[in-house]
């Protein structure tokens, strides 16, 4: 009896870990419908990008540069330069997938996103990973986001413009929150500036969202070459 109850045991663990975190997406997944709204999109094609692409960011970046008719080569590339980061999580949180078998690893990796990996890179720090836990945190965080959006593209007309009411805020302090729950000091901050101050610049310089991947590479090379430093000072 205890063995069949642990997958349920599980599952309603990793749905308790991802509740604040479904708080905080629910405003955002109705400034994305909201902004869909304006840019001509249906209800259900709101609601079809996000069931289908299911990635928060560069959903936004679609629409910041989204014409009528959609240059679906340009929306791609956006998405896919906002996505590359996905290369770096996907290589962290794989290795720390023991438990899962091939397929629902692919699986796994088809609905990451930075949230969830955080939540993963938690969870993996403290205990093993299983494919049960984390379908906890990815089922309500999913149906959230796709509802949400649904409700933002329905309500956007009566919502308005989302920065005058403080919700287009909502993104970067998600985001504000789960670096914090990375926090180990001053490595931590080394990290954070490099990939700032390499965004900041490339954003000034370089038109599109090269920033994204400018600040990933960069956080990257000052993680490695923090760690070099410290096993040669070892």
């Amino acid at each position: 009896m205890l063995q069949q109850n642990r997958p349920a045991g599980e599952f309603l663990a990793g749905m308790r870990a991802i509740f604040p975190l479904i708080i905080a997406v629910l405003p955002i997944g109705l400034v994305f419908g909201a902004v869909s709204a304006t840019k001509g999109l249906s209800a259900v094609e709101t609601t079809l990008m996000s069931a289908l692409v299911f990635a928060g960011g560069s959903q936004f970046v679609a629409m910041d540069i989204w014409t009528h008719p959609a240059s679906w080569i340009g929306v791609g590339f956006a998405a896919l330069l906002v996505n590359i980061r996905h290369v770096l999580m996907s290589a962290s949180i794989g290795t720390k997938m023991q438990s899962f078998s091939g397929i629902k690893r692919y699986i796994a990796m088809l609905f990451l996103a930075d949230e969830l990996w955080a939540m993963a890179e938690f969870r993996a720090g403290s205990t093993r990973l299983t494919p049960t836990w984390y379908a906890g945190i990815v089922m309500p965080f999913y149906l959230t986001w796709v509802g949400s959006s649904l409700a933002g593209a329905l309500l956007g007309a009566f919502l308005g413009d989302p920065a005058i009411i403080g919700l287009d805020f909502a993104f970067p302090a998600v985001f504000i929150v789960l670096v914090m729950g990375f926090w180990k000091g001053p490595e931590t901050g080394a990290v954070l500036a490099a990939s700032g101050i390499a965004a900041v610049a490339v954003h000034q310089f370089v038109p599109g969202v090269w920033y994204i991947a400018a600040g990933a590479l960069a956080g990257l090379a000052m993680a490695l070459w923090r760690g070099r430093a410290r096993e040669q000072a070892a």
